[in-house]
């Protein structure tokens, strides 16, 4: 089950490295889109982040429902935003910062909202 946990743990990673990835590479860019980084990115990320939970709550550990829930939620907002706009051609600027800052924002919560760093 550690296996298990670690795997899904690296697939939530990746999907949020992919995701700010591909809003950063677009930084220089005049015009912003949703790239395919993006979609695939806010997609793994998720998907994983929830399996990841569904094997803590199976195991002997507890699991912080709070930061959990903070997640889900800036996470569900990500994946609306990236998948509602997917079919444009473009983005607001304002939209894809915001992308940028709850991207972010996310993984603020998970690396400082930790027992390791109380």
């Amino acid at each position: 089950m550690d296996t298990l946990r670690l795997i899904l743990l690296v697939l939530h990673i990746v999907g949020f490295a992919a995701l700010i990835g591909g809003l950063l590479a677009q930084a220089g860019d005049e015009e912003k889109k949703v790239n395919g980084a993006m979609r695939d990115g806010v997609g793994t990320a998720f998907l994983a982040g929830l399996a990841l939970v569904g094997v803590l709550e199976a195991g002997d550990g507890d699991v912080n429902h709070a930061k959990i829930g903070v997640k889900f939620a800036i996470g569900l907002v990500l994946m609306v935003l990236v998948m509602a706009n997917i079919r444009k051609a473009s983005i607001p600027k304002g939209l894809w910062a915001g992308l940028l800052v709850l991207s972010i924002a996310n993984v603020c919560v998970a690396v400082l909202w930790s027992p390791v760093h109380s």
